[in-house]
């Protein structure tokens, strides 16, 4: 088995795909081995493993909201594009959503996988409660307000395979989402905070070379649908047509007349209802403080002419700081630098050291689930509470039943940094 782009085999043993929660709990309990596989968007060997993958998509995704609490409970493995679907026709939403709606619940969550906007947060932010079959193949919740809790949100499936997850939900409401052309670069340097806090959710996309930046996709939150928008922004002025594309050739993007929609048929960058591209791509992504953006931006430009070549497409997305131990924002209002590279490995294990250190001097963080060549100490080094983390991992799994080789070095690169 490979991964959605086919640039990763899986060496797992196995792939078991149970139908209920009490299959997962025995297959875990004979497994010596076992690590949780989601929808296969990851373009590393993080979810790996010598042992058995299991996913838990094949499992009914069993939908259950709390009004009074505002939360959802949901099966791990269901894709976000059923949970924004069920809960749109019930008349609540999500937050955010990340650029692709078909990717699941779990494996967004335990990778610190993000939607965008300077004021929220990663997908990982909406949970408030976890269901985990541990290594006894016994069920336990962790929720909101436990000792462990920030630790055990993105955890990278070290602790358990996560069956059920609660999701915080809000009242439906608005989105309008514009294309606006023709920003500067030297606009962009000048004043970030002006375009990423220019709406809702904002994406800047750019191949590193174009002066000026392609497009910059504005997703604004309305109070009614005839709410006025701006025709300008920082010198970008807005198209007026549906005709962007983040990849030239691939249609399925949602859509960008300036007509209010609902939160899941605009957030998203995919559309609901519609296959996405094939996935013959190689993804890397890098987090920073939000402060350093123009700096190392700057930084970035310098090697464009070399980046340009290989690359399908930048996306350049911010999140807002939130405290789980090893979410690539904890601690710092963040931008996310993210290159969907054309499929040709030995281009982008050659790239990422250099951009690699152009980002040195920012501290980056890269996206668990993507391609980097970080030594695994200092990714590590990146995180105040890794240390907590590894605790939680060796008290909860002591025998390292859900530990892969990726997360093995990870685990042990931490103890001689």
């Amino acid at each position: 088995m490979r991964n959605w782009s086919g640039t990763y085999e899986y060496r797992a043993s196995s792939v078991e795909a149970p139908t209920s929660v009490a299959e997962v709990q025995q297959l875990v309990a004979r497994s010596p081995r076992i690590r949780a596989l989601g929808t296969r968007h990851s373009f590393n060997d993080v979810a790996d493993t010598e042992g058995v993958l299991v996913t838990t998509t094949e499992i009914p995704a069993d939908f259950a909201i709390d009004e009074e609490r505002r939360v959802l409970t949901v099966g791990a493995g269901t894709r976000y594009a059923a949970v924004a679907t069920h809960l749109t026709e019930q008349g609540w939403a999500l937050h955010n959503m990340g650029s692709l709606p078909h990717i699941s619940v779990a494996g967004a969550i335990s990778t610190g996988t993000h939607g965008s906007g300077d004021l929220n947060g990663n997908l990982s932010t909406a949970v408030r409660g976890l269901q985990l079959v541990g290594p006894d193949g016994e069920l336990r919740w962790v929720r909101h307000g436990d000792p462990d809790f920030a630790g055990s949100v993105v955890a990278l499936g070290l602790l358990g395979v996560v069956v059920r997850v609660e999701l915080a939900i809000e009242p439906t409401y608005l989105i309008r989402q514009d294309v606006y052309r023709g920003l500067a670069w030297s606009t962009l340097l000048s004043n970030v905070p002006a375009v990423t806090g220019a709406g809702y959710s904002v994406s800047i996309f750019t191949d590193w070379v174009t002066d000026p930046i392609q497009q910059v996709w504005v997703k604004r939150r309305l109070a009614s649908a005839d709410e006025p928008v701006a025709d300008e922004l920082s010198g970008a002025v807005r198209d007026g047509s549906n005709s962007a594309l983040i990849v030239e050739g691939v249609g399925d993007n949602t859509t960008q007349l300036g007509v209010a929609g609902a939160w899941s048929a605009t957030l998203p960058h995919f559309r609901i209802d519609s296959t996405p591209s094939n996935g013959d791509e190689i993804q890397t992504e890098y987090f920073i403080d939000r402060a350093d953006a123009p700096a190392a931006l700057a930084a970035v430009r310098e090697l464009g002419a070399d980046i340009a070549p290989h690359l399908l497409v930048t996306e350049l997305r911010t999140m807002a700081a939130d405290d789980l131990w090893i979410s690539p924002a904890t601690g710092r209002e963040s931008l996310a630098i993210h290159f969907t590279f054309k499929n040709d490995q030995a281009a982008v294990e050659a790239l990422c050291p250099r951009i690699e250190a152009a980002l040195e001097p920012f501290a980056p963080r890269p996206h668990w689930g993507k391609v980097n060549t970080m030594p695994k100490a200092v990714v590590a080094s990146r995180y105040p509470r890794f240390a907590d983390f590894r605790a939680l991992v060796e008290r909860t799994d002591p025998d390292r039943k859900f530990v892969g080789p990726a997360t093995a070095a990870l685990l042990d690169a931490a103890v001689t940094a």
